[in-house]
């Protein structure tokens, strides 16, 4: 089993930047994607960018062109660099990673973006 701890979540005024981490550890070797997801207003839950074992990236429609996910495979660990912050980036960042037919969840990371 895989275990994912973020960091790096914070309040921030709109047009800041912040940076979440990743951590992954325990049975790690069969990831073949990684991803950030969302829960803002409302408690939904949406996409917001994903990382494949090959190094190809996708992206939520909302924040392309302002947010950039990368990984550090030697340090176990992917990245969400957030600039250009919106208060509809408001909410907690959840790290997850697929293994095959399975998926593993961090606990989650706030963000807040003020106005």
């Amino acid at each position: 089993q895989v275990q994912l701890v973020e960091s790096g979540g914070a309040s921030v005024q709109a047009g800041g930047s912040l940076r979440l981490s990743c951590a992954a550890s325990g049975s790690i070797t069969g990831i073949n994607v990684m991803g950030w997801y969302r829960r803002t207003a409302g408690n939904q839950r949406e996409l917001v960018a994903g990382i494949t074992n090959d190094g190809s990236t996708f992206y939520g429609d909302s924040v392309k062109g302002r947010f950039t996910i990368s990984r550090d495979n030697a340090q176990n660990t992917v990245y969400l660099q957030m600039n250009s912050l919106k208060p509809e980036d408001t909410g907690v960042y959840l790290c997850n990673a697929g293994q095959g037919r399975a998926a593993a969840w961090g606990q989650g990371t706030a963000v807040t973006v003020s106005s």
